[in-house]
C-alpha cells in the first residue's frame, strides 16, 4: 500500500462556541491509501477545543507508525489492533481506518454501507447552534433552518455564565425556530454540575426538549447514577465514552451513547461501540467534530445503526473542500458509488 497526505484549512461559516471554548476553523489531514490502482480516502479532524493534536502531528504520528510496523494489512480489524497496541491517537487512526474501509469498498465495487451489510436508511440529522448572544441566535436560527431544511436543532448549552444564560439562549432559539416545526435537543458538553443539570432537565422537558447530551463533565461520571435516577429527560453521554470498553461501566446510568469517528478512531471501533451499546440496551447516536464531507460520508454510511444522528459539520463550512453527500429531507444521504462516496474537490 502507498500512503499520501494532504493538509487543508477548513473555515467555518459560523464560529462554534461550546462550554469549553470556540473554534472558527481547523486544518484537517486527508489520508489516501492506494493498493493495486485503487485509492481510499480518510480524514483526521483534531479537536481544537480539547487541544488534541494538529493535522501535522497526526501526519507525523501515522508516518512514524508506518515506518515502525512496515507493510500493513488491508483488513481494518487487524490493522486496528496493531494501531491500538502501538498507542496511536484516535484522530490519527480515524483517518487511516476510514481510508481502509473506503479502499475495501471501492475494490469490492460496493458502497460502504452495502459492504457492511447495512440498508441505506437513517434518521434526520440535528444541526448545531453554538453558544451565542441572544440577538445572534434570533438571527442565525432562521438562516440555518432555511438554508439546510434541517428537522432538528441541537442547542449547545453549558454557558460559563450559568444556567440563567442557558435558559435565555434556549428560549431565544425555541422562539426563532417555532415556525419551522423542528425538534430541539440540548448538548451541555459537560458544562453543568448535578444541581444545575437536574434543574435544567426539568425545565427543558417542559419546553419540548428531546434529550440532553453530556450534562456533566467527564470527571463527574460517578455522579451520573444520582442524575439518572428520576431524570426528566433521556441522558446521552459523549465525552464520557471514547471506545467500546468504556460503555459497560456507564450502562446502568445513561440512556444512550454518542460516538464520533474522530473520538473513537474510525469505523472499526464505531461498530464495536454500537454492538456494545445495543448489548446493554442503550440508545445510539453518531456525532462529528470539525469534519468535511469525507469523514461525514463515512459516518453517514453507518446511519442505519443509530437512533439519533448529528452529522452536520460540513454544513457549516465555507466552503466544504469535499463533495459526495446530500441532505435529503433532513437526512445526510450518501451516494451509491463504491466506497463512502466522498472526494476532495479543491
Amino acid at each position: 500500500m502507498n500512503f499520501s497526505f494532504q493538509q487543508l484549512a477548513l473555515k467555518k461559516r459560523y464560529p462554534l462556541r461550546i462550554s469549553r471554548g470556540e473554534t472558527t476553523g481547523s486544518v484537517n489531514l486527508f489520508v489516501s491509501v492506494e493498493s493495486a490502482g485503487v485509492v481510499g480516502l480518510g480524514e483526521a479532524a483534531p479537536d481544537a477545543t480539547a487541544d488534541i493534536g494538529t493535522a501535522a502531528s497526526c501526519q507525523r504520528e501515522i508516518e512514524a507508525f508506518l515506518e515502525a510496523t512496515g507493510p500493513m494489512t488491508l483488513n481494518p480489524h487487524d490493522a486496528w489492533q496493531v494501531a491500538r497496541d502501538a498507542g496511536l491517537s484516535s484522530y490519527s487512526w480515524a483517518a487511516v481506518d476510514i481510508a481502509l474501509w473506503d479502499l475495501l469498498a471501492r475494490q469490492a465495487g460496493l458502497p460502504l454501507f452495502r459492504l457492511l451489510g447495512l440498508p441505506l436508511r437513517a434518521v434526520p440529522t440535528s444541526v448545531t447552534i453554538g453558544i451565542v448572544p441572544i440577538e445572534v441566535a434570533r438571527e442565525r436560527v432562521p438562516e440555518i433552518l432555511t438554508r439546510t431544511g434541517a428537522r432538528y436543532l441541537k442547542i449547545k448549552l453549558g454557558n460559563p455564565a450559568g444556567i440563567d444564560a442557558d435558559k435565555a439562549m434556549f428560549e431565544a432559539v425555541r422562539e426563532s425556530a417555532s415556525t419551522f416545526g423542528v425538534g430541539l435537543r440540548v448538548d451541555a458538553n459537560g458544562g453543568w454540575d448535578v444541581t444545575d443539570a437536574k434543574q435544567m432537565m426539568n425545565w427543558l422537558k417542559d419546553r419540548g426538549c428531546d434529550y440532553v447530551e453530556q450534562p456533566l463533565p467527564v470527571d463527574a461520571n460517578d455522579a451520573l447514577p444520582a442524575l439518572f435516577s428520576g431524570r426528566a429527560l433521556p441522558i446521552f453521554v459523549d465525552e464520557s465514552i471514547r471506545v467500546a470498553s468504556d460503555v459497560p461501566a456507564l450502562a446502568d446510568c445513561v440512556d444512550g451513547v454518542n460516538l464520533k469517528l474522530m473520538k473513537c478512531g474510525g469505523v472499526t471501533e464505531a461498530l464495536r461501540i454500537v454492538a456494545t451499546a445495543r448489548a446493554h440496551g442503550l440508545g445510539t447516536m453518531i456525532g462529528c467534530m470539525g469534519e468535511s464531507s469525507v469523514a461525514i460520508a463515512a459516518g453517514a454510511s453507518l446511519g442505519a445503526l443509530f437512533d439519533h444522528i448529528d452529522l452536520d459539520s460540513h454544513l457549516n463550512l465555507a466552503p466544504d473542500p469535499a463533495s459526495g453527500i446530500t441532505l435529503v429531507d433532513g437526512v445526510v444521504t450518501v451516494s451509491d458509488r463504491p466506497g463512502h462516496g466522498a472526494t476532495i474537490t479543491c
